[in-house]
Formats: C-alpha cells, sequence, structure tokens
C-alpha cells in the first residue's frame, strides 16, 4: 500500500488532543454518517446556531465580497468538525464579512455531491471516496479540493465474543455506512488484502457486508444483526460502549498514519465566478483549525453544543474522549494519500481506475496560509494546471 510517511507532526498531535473534545454529540443520534453515496440532504434536522438544514446566517457588516450568499455543506459529524465549531462560534460569519452564509446538513456524501452539481451548494466538506467518484465521473469538471480538513477516526469494531482476530470475519455480517462511501471502500479493501471474495455491489460473499445507515448501526449491533462495523467516529466508539472492540484501528494501516478523512471540495463554477468568496471560507477554515488547536476545552464546549442542536442529545463524556482523540484537524489535504485510496476503490471493484489529475486546486489555501505564516500545502502532483 503506498500512501503518506509523512511522520506525525506537534500540529496533528495537539489536534488529536483539541479533537478529543468534540465527538459527543453524533453517536448518540446517529447523524453522522460518513461520506458516502446515496442517502438524502438532512433537511429536517435543526443545525448549529446560526446555521441550519437551509436557512441563513452569517454577518450583515463586513467587506463586501462577489458573492451576497455562499452555501456551505457539511455533515453533523465529528470528522467535519471545521464547520461545525467555525459556524457556530461565529468564525466563518467574521471572515465572510457581509456575505451571507447558509448551510445544509447532510448525512452522506452523495446527496451533497448531488447539491454541489446542482448549485444548491457551493463548497462543502466531504469524504475522498464521494469527492473522488464526482471527479472521475464529471471528467473533471465537477469540483476541485481545495483544502484538508481531519485525518483518522475510522475503525473496524467486532463482536469480541465471535470475533477474535481477521481470520474470524468469515461467514461474519459487518455494518458500513453506505454503498461505496469511505468505510465501504476501506472495509471492501481490507477484505480483498485479505483474501476474503466479496461482491462490491451486494456485499454478499465470504464475509457479508451490510450497508447500515450509522444512526442504525448501534441498534443493530445490540440486537445481533451485525457482527461488527467499519465506521467513522463517534459511531465506533458508541459501538465500543456497548460492548465491541476495536480490531482495526484504520490509521494502522497508512505509513505515519495519515490519511485523507475529510476534504474541502468547491463547485469549479463557483470557484471561478467568486474567488474571494472562496479565499474567505478558507481563512474561516485555517482559522478554525487553529482555534481549535488553541483552545481544546471551548473547542469541546463548543462542538458539543452544536451537536446537540443537531441531534437533540450530547454523548457521554467518555464516548467524546476516545472519538475525540481518534482525529486531527489539518489544513493539509494529504493528497498523497488519494490517490491510494482511489485505487482502494478500484481494488475493491467500486470504480474503473480514474484520471485525478487536476483534482486538486490549493492555490488560495496557499495564499491564506502564507499570510498566516504557516507552510504551503502539497497536492502530490494532482494539483490544477
Amino acid at each position: 500500500m503506498t500512501a503518506l510517511s509523512r511522520p506525525r507532526t506537534r500540529h496533528h498531535l495537539r489536534a488529536r488532543r483539541a479533537l478529543s473534545t468534540v465527538a459527543v454529540g453524533l453517536a448518540a443520534v446517529g447523524l453522522l454518517s460518513a461520506c458516502g453515496y446515496g442517502s438524502k440532504a438532512d433537511t429536517g434536522a435543526a443545525a448549529p446556531a446560526g446555521s441550519s438544514g437551509s436557512a441563513a446566517s452569517g454577518s450583515a457588516s463586513g467587506a463586501k465580497l462577489s458573492a451576497d450568499t455562499v452555501h456551505i455543506g457539511y455533515f453533523a459529524n465529528l470528522t467535519h468538525a471545521t464547520p461545525l465549531i467555525g459556524i457556530q462560534n461565529g468564525q466563518f460569519a467574521k471572515d465572510l464579512g457581509a456575505t451571507t452564509i447558509k448551510t445544509q446538513i447532510f448525512n452522506a456524501g452523495p446527496s451533497e455531491i448531488e447539491a454541489l452539481n446542482s448549485g444548491a451548494v457551493d463548497i462543502a466538506w466531504i469524504g475522498p471516496s464521494p469527492a473522488i467518484n464526482a471527479y472521475a465521473k464529471s471528467k473533471g469538471s465537477a469540483l476541485k479540493i481545495i483544502s484538508g480538513a481531519t485525518t483518522g477516526g475510522a475503525e473496524l469494531v467486532v463482536n469480541p465474543a465471535t470475533i477474535k482476530t481477521v481470520a474470524d470475519l468469515k461467514g461474519k455480517k459487518i455494518a458500513t455506512p453506505q454503498l461505496g462511501n469511505t468505510q465501504d471502500v476501506a472495509l471492501l479493501n481490507f477484505l480483498a488484502t485479505n483474501g476474503y471474495k466479496v461482491n462490491a455491489k451486494s456485499g454478499a460473499g465470504d464475509v457479508s457486508v451490510i450497508r447500515t445507515d450509522n444512526s442504525l448501526t448501534p441498534t443493530a449491533y445490540s440486537s445481533g444483526s451485525i457482527d461488527g462495523a467499519w465506521v467513522p467516529e463517534p459511531t465506533a466508539s458508541k459501538l465500543v460502549a456497548e460492548g465491541a472492540k476495536v480490531l482495526v484501528d484504520e490509521k494502522s494501516l497508512w505509513p505515519g498514519g495519515q490519511f485523507v478523512s475529510t476534504n474541502v471540495i468547491v463547485s469549479q463554477t463557483f470557484l471561478s465566478a467568486h474567488p474571494d468568496v472562496v479565499q474567505a471560507v478558507l481563512k474561516a477554515s485555517v482559522d478554525t483549525n487553529a482555534w481549535i488547536l488553541a483552545n481544546p476545552a471551548q473547542a469541546k464546549a463548543d462542538a458539543n453544543a452544536a451537536l446537540t442542536v443537531l441531534t437533540k442529545k450530547p454523548l457521554p463524556t467518555k464516548q467524546l474522549d476516545t472519538a475525540w482523540a481518534e482525529l486531527s484537524v489539518t489544513n493539509d489535504p494529504l493528497a498523497a494519500s488519494l490517490k491510494t485510496e482511489a485505487d482502494h476503490a478500484v481494488t475493491a471493484g467500486l470504480i474503473t481506475q480514474p484520471n485525478l489529475s487536476g483534482i486538486y486546486d490549493l492555490t488560495l489555501l496557499n495564499k491564506v496560509l502564507s499570510a498566516a505564516g504557516q507552510q504551503p500545502v502539497s497536492a502530490a502532483g494532482l494539483g490544477a494546471q
């Protein structure tokens, strides 16, 4: 497996400590389905202070940008902590000035991609697999990845009474959030690597892959209808609270433990028309990540408050701390790992080999990072030409 070999930096370690405070609100009700394919937007959920399924937020004052409104999509998910916290605490409104923010909360990547393609969303936080799929299907015209967001935060958790080793997976039922989503690809690739044969589309085979919405996975596990799940945080920690054990921490499969969990994408149409607005959103993202690192306790409080609004019930502190410790916020898109994740989807039989040339445009991000005194990040040869 080829991926990043970069060692964990102080930035990432501090991010993990900061992130260990934001996990709780989600697993309790399961709005955090990972970036996947095919589920609908969650238009009925309440949103953090200053945002909602479709309501406007933002500042009524400040610099006038080229667009009156920017539509931002993300999940009520820990790996989307940057917009979750930054919109909650007002950082995005501050950096967007007079431009109004309208937010949309999604349960999975496909509906978010559909919204981006239709113009209903301009900028979105999303996992690598749906971004790869959308870029390939559009022959490179739909979107650009413009920043990183998080790394880590996914595990294979199983019933320790029936599964003690990888060999015990044979004949078992393992859930993933959705067909072709990021964790689904990870599981299918892992099974193939270990000699198991599974039909990628149906999920039937030596191991039964059961596509289950994250909101239902804890109940499915406690009822015995599944034997485990490859899921993001904090769903994994929720299952551990139900008695499951971690069989595989996905970080252990990547050199240096680094792989992309969430990117920031933008519609190419919006990027061309409103680069100043895109840059302002990226500044808000960079500013928020810096704030998370510098204020972990308050970040925890803000994230849990936002998640409680979205999910109506906070997670217990232990689950929050465990889940958050698995994640790191980062501006770096960890581009070298994206190609490997695409290769995994090919190995799993979900897609044909995609052409990812030009999928990244990090020009504006690096401009923001430079202004903040930070080092530029790399597109690993997949940048805009």
